[in-house]
């Protein structure tokens, strides 16, 4: 209808889609891990929706020559757009294939001039205790990433999906989407980027290290310690099928593990 055409973003079309059927957007955009609205996969799409998410700005700072702070409206005009087609593979065994809309996380880390000296992304997503549950993670979620996986082009600020502006449940306004590793390493509702030299701690890693890794890398052959991460199963599908090495990704990604303990660096 005339309501919902009123949110449609303008995005050109990716060379680094995957040509796979799309999971249905009730999946996408009802069945969440989100978890500061509570961890049934069905409270984020009940729950997120007393988030605001205007005004908002997102400050990049740490090891930058020209550190600044972002309006989510400046950020939707650094880049075009793209849809991109991405798998999204989740540790607990689940995956689904999402038209994000976005644009490289390149393209905004350019603008801030990394220095010599950063190694690592720090992602610091918003946290608001009047809304958001207390319990669980030490709040706000952190995730990070190596400064050359940051850089990497498959590396998505998502803004949109479907076509249309992030639902808040999916991470609204501005979420990472890394498509080879599990979905937790993509920070959801991001208001702090910050570059660093050491390793940041990360949320899930803080809270369970033997079963989250630093790089959570999808990859069938490492055991998660409760289950295998051999298999997947598609939302919408009966049957499993075999997980794939960097969720199918491995063309593009694997040269930045060269010579790397994949068991070790899990």
């Amino acid at each position: 209808g005339a309501a919902r055409a009123s949110t449609r973003l303008q995005t050109v079309p990716s060379a680094l889609s995957t040509t796979e059927p799309l999971s249905e957007r009730d999946a996408v955009t009802g069945y969440n891990n989100f978890y500061e609205f509570g961890t049934d996969k069905a409270d984020p799409a009940r729950n997120a929706h007393k988030m605001e998410v205007r005004p908002w700005t997102v400050r990049v700072e740490g090891l930058v020559g020209k550190p600044r702070r972002f309006d989510i409206d400046e950020l939707l005009r650094l880049a075009p757009l793209e849809e991109r087609i991405y798998r999204l593979r989740c540790v607990e065994g689940w995956s689904m294939v999402v038209p994000w809309v976005g644009f490289p996380l390149a393209a905004l880390l350019k603008e801030v001039e990394p220095l010599g000296s950063a190694k690592y992304v720090e992602f610091v997503t918003h946290y608001d205790p009047k809304i958001m549950i207390r319990d669980v993670l030490d709040w706000p979620y952190t995730e990070g990433l190596r400064l050359d996986e940051a850089l990497h082009p498959l590396t998505l600020l998502a803004v949109g999906v479907y076509g249309e502006a992030l639902p808040k449940q999916n991470g609204a306004p501005l979420r990472l989407v890394v498509p080879w590793k599990y979905g937790f390493k993509s920070a959801k509702s991001i208001v702090t980027i910050r570059l660093t030299e050491k390793e940041p701690a990360t949320a899930w890693n803080k809270f369970a290290p033997q079963e989250y890794g630093f790089y959570s890398n999808v990859n069938p052959e490492v055991r998660h310690p409760r289950w295998s991460q051999a298999t997947e199963r598609r939302i919408g599908e009966l049957r499993k099928r075999p997980t794939q090495m960097f969720n199918g990704y491995a063309e593009q990604v694997a040269s930045l593990y060269q010579g790397m303990d994949l068991k070790k660096f899990y």
